[in-house]
C-alpha cells in the first residue's frame, strides 16, 4: 500500500499510551459532546432539509442543490469548496470537494455521497419523524452519514479543535450509479486519497461494527453460440447440443466453484436466448426470439462478481475462462469482464483505525466495536481509496431499509454516531500532538 505519511503507523500504535486523560482534555471532550446535544434538533432539521431535496443520481439539479446546502455549512467551518464537474455526456452532476489546509496533525479525508437511488418520480419523497424513528429517501444511505460528518466537524470547530488541521471532504454525486469511465469519475477522489494519511467514510453503520474490508465488484458478460437446426436432431453428431444446454452447463459449473471460494459471489443477473437475443443498454431490457422446434442458436447472459481481493478476482476470472472452454458439441462461448469497484482488503492499518474507534466507543459507554464480515456489505466509494490509504467505513448512523421505501434512521443512533465521530477525530488529532518525537 502507498500514500501513508511517515508518522501514521507511529501515532496509531502509540494511541493507547497517549489517550486523553488530563482535565483539559476531559473538559474539551465534554464541550464537544455538549455541543452535539445542544444542537441535535438543529441537526435533525438540517437532515430533513436535504432529505426533502430529491437527489436521485440522474437528477443533476437535485444533486447540485444538496451539494450547495453542504457547501454553505462547510464554508462556515473554514473550508474552501470546489465543484468537480463531469462531462455532459456522462449525465452526472459531479462532486463536492471541500478542503481545509493546516500543518498540525494528520491529513484526513472524509467521504460521503449526495445522491440516492430514488428518481424524481418516486412516490417516496418526504422526511417523517415520529419518536426515535425517521424515514425518508437517503436518511441512512447516506444523507444521514453526511450530516453526522458535518455536525461532528461543527462541534470540533466550535471548540477550536479544527484550528490548523488539514481535512478534505469529498461528497460524490453518483455513488449509487457511478458514471463511466471510472478513470474520470473517481480520478479526483483517488488523488485526494493519495494526499491523505487516512480516509473515513460515512455509509450507514452499527453500534458494534465498522467496515475495514468490503468486497469489490466486477461485471461479466457471457455469449454462447451453437448450430441452428431442427429440434428433432438435438444431441446428434451433426447438430450438437444447442446454446441453452451449453449455457446451463457453464452456469452450473460457475455455481459450483463460486460456492467454494470464501467471500466470492457470482451472480447471473439476466439471461436471454433462442434463435436471436439482444440487449438494449439504454432501457436495460433484453429481447429474444425462437421456436419450440428449433435448436437455440445464441444465448446472452450477464451478471456480477463480488470479491475480497484483486488476487481472488483474477483467480475467479481464470476459472471462469477455463470453464467456458470445455464446450459441448457444436457450441462455443466467449466471456468479457468489466472492472467496477476494487476491493477494500483487510490491512494492519485499517485494523489500527478500528482500534481507535473501539477505544472511543467504549469511552463513550457504547460498547466495543469489532470488524464487519466483508460479505455483508456491497461496494462503495471507500473501495477506490482503500488501496492507497488507511481506511474505515460505516461511521454513519444506524438504521435500515436502504434502497427501499422503508428506509429508516434511529435518532439515538444518529446522535451516538455523531458523538463517536467527533471524539474519533479528536483522539486522532490529540494522539499526533502527543507523539514524543514530535513527528
Amino acid at each position: 500500500m502507498t500514500g501513508f505519511r511517515s508518522f501514521f503507523v507511529a501515532f496509531v500504535f502509540f494511541l493507547p499510551a497517549f489517550a486523553a486523560n488530563c482535565a483539559e482534555d476531559l473538559q474539551e471532550k465534554d464541550q464537544v459532546l455538549s455541543y452535539i446535544d445542544r444542537h441535535f434538533e438543529e441537526q435533525i432539521s438540517f437532515l430533513e432539509k436535504v432529505v426533502n431535496i430529491n437527489s436521485g443520481t440522474r437528477n443533476i439539479s437535485g444533486v447540485r442543490k444538496v451539494g450547495e446546502e453542504f457547501a454553505a455549512e462547510f464554508e462556515k467551518l473554514g473550508f474552501k469548496n470546489f465543484w468537480i464537474k463531469m462531462p455532459f455526456e456522462m449525465k452526472r452532476a459531479g462532486h463536492l470537494y471541500s478542503q481545509r489546509e493546516g500543518e498540525d496533525g494528520p491529513h484526513i479525508l472524509l467521504i460521503g455521497h449526495l445522491d440516492t437511488v430514488f428518481s424524481k418520480d418516486s412516490d417516496f419523497q418526504k422526511f417523517t419523524h415520529q419518536g426515535n424513528h425517521i424515514t425518508g429517501p437517503g436518511v441512512v444511505d447516506m444523507k444521514g452519514g453526511d450530516v453526522v460528518m458535518l455536525y461532528a466537524l461543527k462541534a470540533l470547530h466550535a471548540c477550536g479543535i479544527l484550528d490548523g488541521k488539514s481535512i478534505k471532504i469529498f461528497l460524490t454525486g453518483d455513488e449509487e450509479n457511478v458514471g463511466p469511465p471510472l478513470s474520470l469519475s473517481r480520478r479526483e477522489l483517488i488523488d485526494a486519497a493519495k494526499q491523505s494519511d487516512m480516509a473515513l467514510s460515512f455509509e450507514s453503520g452499527q453500534q458494534d461494527q465498522a467496515v475495514i474490508a468490503r468486497r469489490g465488484a466486477s461485471l461479466w458478460s457471457l455469449g454462447v453460440s451453437a448450430k441452428r437446426a431442427h429440434s428433432s436432431t438435438i444431441f446428434s453428431e451433426d447438430s450438437g447440443d444447442g446454446a441453452i444446454y451449453e449455457t446451463a452447463r457453464i452456469l452450473k459449473k460457475f455455481h459450483k466453484f463460486a460456492q467454494n471460494m470464501p467471500n466470492l459471489t457470482l451472480n447471473p443477473a439476466v439471461i436471454a436466448g433462442g434463435t436471436s437475443a439482444g440487449f438494449d443498454a439504454g432501457s436495460a431490457t433484453w429481447t429474444s426470439a425462437g421456436k419450440d422446434n428449433i435448436i437455440p442458436q445464441v444465448v446472452e447472459s450477464r451478471g456480477d462478481l463480488r470479491f475480497i481481493s484483486r488476487e481472488q478476482l483474477d483467480d475467479a476470472r481464470a476459472e471462469m475462462r477455463k470453464i467456458i472452454e470445455e464446450n459441448l458439441p457444436h457450441t462455443s462461448a466467449e466471456i468479457t469482464f468489466t472492472d467496477l469497484y476494487p476491493a477494500m482488503s483487510i490491512t494492519p492499518e485499517n485494523k489500527r483505525l478500528l482500534g481507535v474507534l473501539d477505544e472511543v466507543s467504549q469511552e463513550l459507554g457504547y460498547g466495543p466495536v469489532g470488524p464487519n464480515q466483508p460479505g455483508d456489505r456491497g461496494a462503495g466509494d471507500i473501495s477506490f481509496v482503500a488501496p492507497h490509504v488507511a481506511s474505515i467505513d460505516a461511521l454513519g448512523p444506524w438504521g435500515g431499509g436502504s434502497h427501499t421505501t422503508q428506509e429508516w434512521l434511529d435518532t439515538e443512533g444518529f446522535r451516538k454516531a455523531t458523538k463517536r465521530t467527533a471524539l474519533l477525530l479528536y483522539q486522532i488529532f490529540q494522539s499526533h500532538q502527543r507523539h514524543p518525537d514530535g513527528s
